[in-house]
């Protein structure tokens, strides 16, 4: 685990350039404390922060091969990288140390740009070819490992995170003003541009080869379901259990010692009881001194039954806001999911005790956890109806008062299934962001991001729709953006077993109805699960992650807090000042304001952090 910097030299003196890469890496420390490293030419720069996991002694980088004609920096770990190597000896390469990253090397020269679909892990990589003056880099299926370049037509910027090229001074620190809107609807930019002009991400699956200083972006993974409706529940249960099973074994592969994360669901006791076997494995687990949404009592108890060691930490919510300012810098962009500040004091407390952590995220989005993949199955029998008659419907339902009961069923009972759901809970729904927007700022439906994800899986039923968008969307933009952010700024590696490509093989083959029901949610991951833990816990309701802010946003101290933001000359640039303080004025008068004003808080603080 790393982070890497690089960029095409548009200057021959190698003096400077070396200055420059090296600040650029100093910006990303906390993802590498262990190790720092450069490789400069007259072509290229490039730079390695480390943290220790594999070969400590020996995984130094940048690596070359053994000519030295190519050169590699690679942040992640490939769990498959013992059998590549014994292939590529056999093949009559020469390897200098047991890392996977000389694999990711070696494998390249031999067989291209095609190796890269044979790897199994979390990777974000660059591979320059003196030789040929190519420059090729690749990024994992998921989306796991962050992959960021900058390129405004003249320069060409590469990092693990934004925040390295700001010390490069050919880079052109600007706002991408035009972005805000989308950020408001899903709290994240749901496309490959980011907040910062000329600031791109790396689409997950693909690699690029750049020559001539223009870059050609390929996808090597499509992700795709093929259902195989031959098997029973029974048989699906075994298969994810072996599956899972192997999946962990693989994760767990470090020269240090290896802890989990545990909450009171079903997904990291599931990885914590397979890491236990044979093992004595520290976990880790953080709540809040309000009991109602704190998880720490199940975690405990959990923890007891099966074992383990559990470190714990309760946070308070002096705690929770300072924090803030700090997350949403670590963050690059702006991120308003509540439980990202959790998270950071839950890594916070793993870090003083290892160096990798296994994590859960990814078993919803897989195997449908989530409680709004229900919604299909719940509308079914009144989308029956006219199609003219459930619009007419709507329309009446449209103008009853907020938190009307009834109300969200006949207006979605109207629509498709890529008219409403851009995720069921975005934080601000599009025709009402000119309200709370300055009007200089454009904001077009976000419909025009997520219909391509609904047409690219068009034959296949709601529900395993509704879960395909959350990958291509929510996991890589919001889910694996705060694991990986959270981690790195505490210099813990967060390594996620239910994303793994034999485990997603598995998933994009179960029928839905074996993945959801009117009942149940992650129906065929339970029934593995329940081979393995108490009955009570693989039948726990999905908690996710529960924070108190909304209470905490009615007390006087905080709420003065995000008032006087809100009432800034920065929040004016963006905002309609009189528009979001009645919003948060609202909320402590008892409307559920909650998810709206902290994407805006988080969004100036963030601001302040880059900007100001």
């Amino acid at each position: 685990m790393c982070g890497f910097v690089g960029f095409l030299n548009e200057e021959a003196n190698n003096d400077q350039n070396a200055a420059v890469i090296r600040e650029m890496a100093d910006q990303i420390r906390h993802r590498g404390p262990d190790q720092d490293d450069y490789f400069v030419d007259e072509d290229i720069s490039l730079g390695f922060r480390r943290l220790s996991i594999i070969d400590l002694a020996g995984g130094s980088q940048p690596i070359l091969n053994e000519d030295g004609s190519m050169v590699l920096v690679f942040n992640g770990e490939i769990y498959n990288f013992k059998t590549l190597r014994e292939d590529l000896i056999e093949k009559g390469h020469l390897f200098k140390t047991q890392t996977d990253s000389e694999v990711l090397l070696h494998g390249y020269e031999e067989y291209g740009p095609d190796f890269t679909k044979r790897l199994r892990g979390m990777f974000a990589y660059l591979i320059w070819d003196k030789n040929k003056k190519t420059l090729f880099g690749a990024r994992d299926i998921f989306g796991i490992k962050p992959f960021f370049y900058y390129d405004d037509g003249k320069t060409l910027l590469f990092a693990s995170e934004i925040k390295a090229f700001c010390a490069n001074p050919r880079f052109k620190k600007e706002l991408n003003r035009e972005r805000i809107p989308e950020y408001l609807c899903f709290e994240y930019i749901p496309s490959n541009e980011t907040l910062f002009k000329h600031v791109y991400k790396m689409p997950p699956a693909s690699y690029f080869i750049c020559k001539d200083g223009k870059m050609e972006i390929t996808e090597y993974y499509h992700l795709q379901y093929h259902i195989d409706d031959k098997k029973s529940l029974a048989e699906w249960e075994d298969i994810i259990a072996e599956t899972f099973r192997d999946s962990t074994e693989v994760h767990g592969i470090a020269d240090v010692e290896v802890g989990c994360f545990l909450s009171s669901g079903m997904d990291s006791s599931y990885a914590v009881k397979e890491m236990a076997k044979g093992n004595r494995v520290k976990t880790f687990s953080v709540g809040f001194a309000e009991e109602k949404y704190s998880e720490l009592k199940y975690a405990e108890e959990y923890a007891k039954t099966i074992g383990v060691d559990i470190f714990t930490k309760k946070i308070t919510a002096d705690e929770y806001f300072d924090a803030v300012p700090t997350v949403q810098y670590y963050m690059d962009e702006p991120l308003p999911n509540p439980s990202a500040i959790a998270l950071y004091f839950l890594t916070k407390k793993a870090a003083e005790q290892v160096k990798v952590v296994l994590s859960g995220e990814g078993a919803d989005e897989l195997f449908g956890g989530y409680y709004y993949y229900q919604d299909p199955l719940a509308l079914q029998k009144y989308q029956k109806l006219p199609k003219s008659l459930r619009k007419g419907i709507a329309k009446i339902a449209e103008k009853l008062p907020e938190g009307t009961h009834g109300k969200r069923f006949l207006v979605r009972g109207a629509q498709t299934i890529d008219e409403y759901y851009i995720r069921n809970n975005y934080n601000f729904n599009w025709r009402e962001r000119s309200k709370y927007l300055n009007p200089d700022i454009p904001a077009p439906d976000p419909a025009v991001f997520t219909k391509p994800f609904f047409d690219d899986c068009k034959g296949e039923d709601d529900i395993t729709r509704m879960q395909y968008v959350d990958m291509k969307t929510w996991l890589v933009q919001d889910i694996l953006v705060k694991a990986d952010r959270m981690s790195m700024a505490n210099s813990l590696e967060l390594r996620v077993p239910f994303l793994d490509k034999k485990m997603l093989e598995v998933a994009l083959s179960i029928p839905s109805r074996y993945r959801v029901s009117k009942d149940l949610t992650k129906i065929a991951l339970r029934g593995a699960a329940a081979k393995q833990l108490p009955e009570k816990n693989a039948k726990m309701k999905k908690m996710g992650f529960p924070v108190p802010l909304n209470d905490w946003l009615k007390q006087d101290k905080y709420y003065a807090m995000v008032e006087k933001t809100f009432q800034s000359d920065t929040a004016a640039q963006f905002f309609n000042r009189d528009a979001i303080l009645s919003l948060l004025r609202e909320h402590r008068e008892g409307k559920h304001n909650m998810k709206r004003i902290w994407t805006i808080y988080c969004f100036l603080l963030w601001y302040q952090a880059y900007f100001c």
